[in-house]
């Protein structure tokens, strides 16, 4: 679910500029009276925004601007800046230089001059970004785009672009209304417009600037009403030319087309070619296959159509239990498929920076129209739903993921798609929309394949068998995006795509905008029908059907009173971030979004892509909210003083010149004057109220951002340490002086830490230890092993030959220590002798005293040379550590 970041910028609104693109039309203020208006307008969809990457084209009555967002806030932020800087400056040379500089600067928009007679009520941009499709009521023009560089120019002129007529003795005022225009998908290089028209009638023209009779006539017309009654492909389904035929039939009430759809083109199976008619009573009628004459499919679409139609005709080859209509049906799409097979492909040019296509001709076998297939039957439907009351009014339609998984099985190249086109779900996902705001979700579960009707040479025996059987859809969510005292019944409910997931869009009415996503069910529904394993699949559907369904959310709400929104498109750009724009009759509608956070979870678990990592958010000292526009009353002119020339001109113009008297021709004016002024004063009544509620809720927000703010400064004081009650009140220059004078005192600590840092790997040399430093390293590892005993002898990766020292200094501490038990030994028992027969003289062993001297000392000499032969390995091992 999007989080709302901020609303309607600064660089949009009033005074700056680009407030120009979405301000009220001049003929809209030239009859913005009550008494100025006509006869009123037929409702129908107002999708008047369009967009070139940043740029936008928005109708404004029979105006048409365009702007590039991008320039419009670079252009407004320097201007900003600039003069909050001239400001404080308040110097004349400053000002005139600042003149000048706003001089050398291009407004950033332009008007493009149309040749429309009544007001612009649908946009739509051709895939290649080159045409753009104008629809009026009635009328359908095509505009060659102008080159972004006629933006930046600072001609104010209106821009005059050339613009062609689509079926100029088609599409007029006395035809039937243009209900949708729509780009085809598999158009050549985006060239191919399919028209519908109110009166059920579908056109496709193939456009070329470089040929008129392109724009004059279609290359195919079927009208939908004689196809519903079709039974066989002989038959004309062509439009009738005859104008003054308006004889009543029961099929110009349950064939009112709402609107129409195709999915994208890198939609699998047989999507991108299938139209999909939503009819006013509700019934949903599907048209496959419908190309134009030249078609340019993406590389994958022939080889899968070629795979599956292959495998339906081994399929009902094999059952000896296949209907007819089975076998007829696979017998005419291996017709069509090896039409298309034996046809060589043309290679075309793509557009800029487009790779060039492979262009076929439409197949003529079984025939170039398609059966009509429909009504479709809502399966589960919901059964408090009144489905005679269902007023539909939009429909978006899903197409089915890609499967390319079987058909580039064995193929060493893999084909470059993006990562939206390879996950989804592989049914075809349907939303309609009512007048009453109610979204109705289906899925198409058998999958609506390309059907002909049967050559008229089978025509009996197929009357003969048994009734063909009716195609449904299945209802798997119902939910409301209005409440009951919103709903109006001339309002006209849109849908809208989003760019960060085709599986989410947007609902545009009268009341505000909606944000829908499908997220949270389609990959769980796809992984369901990827199982093999059968246990417990009612239960896990059960789940699936009782768990969470998608998401909306209102994410904005628009007052009582003002002019219908336009379609809501989103945008996501570096340079301007993700944000959905809208507008009404005089002002912006925007919404700017926090950026999705993409590749949180790993491609090869879909389930849990919508997951997203809830991160602890710093809490917020302001909550957005949308820019306030007063009503449109307010600056509505009054009629008061038109109704007054026109009693002045009419034929109560002597009562002007008399005293007020009482009769019939005075209460007549007075009537009529009161009528006039009690609407006006009731709409005033009603904005005055509003701008006054308006300013109470200002108030209270302006107190709970006050409350607000004095709690983060409360905050910050005890994370400073500063909300000492004790302490005497400082002022904050001197706390603010304090912060400085230790930031610094800081960095020069930081600097000579750098400093000493630098000089010491200055020092260090990165070269390697030659042989002669390895085996001194291995020398003193040694001599340590020696010095400091057997456990650092175990880790020494050396082995001397000799002795070691420490093993030679503990053998002759135990020698020293024999020697004297020895010598003590001797002496008592010498002396022992004596006292017991001093007499009787024994033979006693008599060692001279030099003797004994010299051999004591010779002892001690060994002891000290040994204890300073340790001491200074000791010592020595102690300053190579410490160097």
């Amino acid at each position: 679910m999007p989080k709302i970041k901020s609303f309607a910028p600064s660089w949009l609104n009033e005074p700056s500029p680009g407030h120009k693109l979405f301000a009220q039309s001049s003929d809209d203020a030239r009859f913005s009276t009550p008494l100025a208006h006509g006869k009123k307008a037929k409702p129908g969809p107002r999708r008047t925004i369009a967009r070139r990457g940043t740029e936008v084209f928005v109708a404004a009555g029979k105006e048409l601007r365009w702007g590039d967002l991008v320039y419009l806030k670079e252009s407004w932020e320097t201007k900003q800046t600039r003069s909050g800087s001239a400001t404080r400056i308040k110097r004349e040379s400053s000002e005139d230089s600042l003149d000048q500089d706003e001089e050398g600067l291009a407004d950033g928009f332009r008007t493009i001059k149309t040749p429309v007679a009544d007001n612009i009520r649908q946009l739509i941009m051709s895939p290649n970004q080159e045409l753009l499709a104008v629809l009026t009521g009635h009328t359908v023009h095509i505009c060659i785009l102008p080159d972004s560089s006629h933006l930046y120019a600072k001609d104010t002129t209106p821009f005059k672009p050339k613009f062609w007529t689509v079926g100029p003795t088609t599409h007029v005022t006395s035809r039937s209304a243009v209900v949708s225009a729509l780009w085809h998908p598999l158009g050549v290089n985006g060239t191919s417009l399919v028209t519908i028209t109110e009166d059920a009638v579908v056109r496709v023209w193939e456009l070329s600037t470089a040929d008129r009779w392109t724009f004059d006539a279609p290359t195919l017309a079927v009208d939908l009403k004689r196809l519903a009654d079709g039974t066989s492909l002989d038959q004309d389904f062509s439009v009738s030319t005859s104008a003054t035929n308006k004889g009543f039939s029961p099929d110009a009430f349950d064939m009112e087309v709402a609107a129409a759809c195709f999915p994208a083109r890198s939609s699998g199976g047989w999507s991108p070619m299938t139209l999909w008619v939503a009819m006013t009573c509700g019934d949903v009628y599907a048209l496959c296959p419908l190309l134009p004459q030249r078609w340019a499919p993406p590389p994958t679409l022939i080889p899968a159509l070629s795979v599956s139609i292959v495998a339906r005709v081994a399929a009902t080859e094999d059952n000896p239990e296949a209907s007819p209509e089975a076998r007829l049906l696979a017998q005419q799409q291996l017709d069509w498929m090896s039409d298309l097979d034996s046809q060589e492909p043309k290679i075309v040019e793509g557009s800029l920076g487009e790779d060039a296509v492979e262009v076929y001709t439409r197949p003529t076998r079984p025939g170039i129209v398609p059966k009509l297939q429909g009504p479709f039957e809502f399966d589960l439907n919901p059964e408090d739903e009144q489905d005679d009351e269902v007023e539909l009014k939009d429909i978006y339609v899903i197409g089915e993921k890609a499967n390319v998984a079987d058909l580039m099985m064995g193929e060493e190249e893999e084909l470059e798609m993006e990562d939206d086109d390879r996950t989804g779900l592989s049914l075809t996902v349907i939303c309609l929309l009512s007048t009453s705001g109610q979204v109705k979700i289906c899925l198409d579960v058998e999958g609506v394949e390309a059907q002909w009707l049967p050559p008229r040479s089978k025509q009996r025996s197929r009357l003969l068998g048994p009734s063909p059987t009716i195609p449904s859809l299945l209802t798997f969510q119902t939910f409301d995006t209005l409440k009951p005292v919103e709903v109006m019944p001339e309002s006209w409910p849109m849908f809208t795509g989003d760019v960060t997931s085709r599986y989410s869009f947007y609902v545009t009415h009268p009341a505000g905008i909606t944000y829908v996503s499908l997220v949270p069910w389609v990959f769980r529904l796809e992984s369901e029908l990827e199982g093999d394993s059968e246990a417990g699949a009612e239960f896990r559907i059960d789940l699936l059907a009782k768990g969470q369904g998608s998401e909306r959310e209102r994410i904005y709400t628009q007052a009582r009173g003002q002019s219908d929104l336009a379609a809501a498109i989103a945008i996501k750009d570096p340079d301007l971030g993700y944000f959905v724009l809208s507008a009404t009759r005089r002002d912006p509608v925007v919404l700017f979004f926090d950026t999705p956070e993409e590749d949180i979870m790993p491609r090869d678990s879909p389930v849990i892509i919508h997951q997203q990592i809830e991160k602890p958010q710093p809490p917020v000292g302001w909550e957005p909210r949308p820019f306030f526009h007063p009503s449109e009353v307010l600056d509505r002119r009054s009629a008061i003083p038109a109704w007054i020339d026109h009693l002045k001109t009419g034929r109560r113009r002597p009562l002007f010149h008399q005293e007020v008297r009482l009769s019939m021709a005075t209460l007549e004016v007075f009537t009529e004057g009161h009528k006039v002024i009690c609407n006006e004063v009731t709409d005033l009544n009603d904005a005055v109220a509003q701008l006054f509620r308006k300013c109470e809720d200002l108030q209270l927000e302006l107190r709970k951002q006050i409350e607000k703010a004095s709690e983060v400064k409360q905050r910050v004081e005890k994370i400073t340490l500063q909300d000492s009650s004790d302490d005497e009140p400082v002022s904050n220059d001197l706390l603010i002086q304090d912060r400085l004078r230790s930031a610094r005192e800081k960095q020069k600590q930081l600097a000579s830490r750098m400093e000493k840092l630098k000089r010491t790997l200055g020092r260090v040399a990165n070269r390697e230890l030659s042989d002669k430093e390895k085996a001194w390293v291995e020398e003193v590892r040694a001599l340590e092993g020696s010095i400091l005993g057997p456990e650092a002898d175990q880790t020494s990766p050396s082995t001397p030959r000799t002795k070691q020292p420490w093993k030679r200094f503990e053998e002759i501490k135990a020698l020293r220590d024999t020697l004297i038990t020895q010598v003590e030994q001797l002496q008592r028992s010498r002396e022992g002798t004596a006292d017991a027969s001093p007499t009787s003289p024994l033979p006693s062993l008599k060692i001279p005293p030099e003797i004994r001297k010299a051999k004591l000392a010779q002892i001690i000499g060994l002891l000290d040379r040994e204890t300073a032969l340790v001491d200074g390995v000791k010592s020595r091992i102690e300053r190579l550590s410490l160097g």
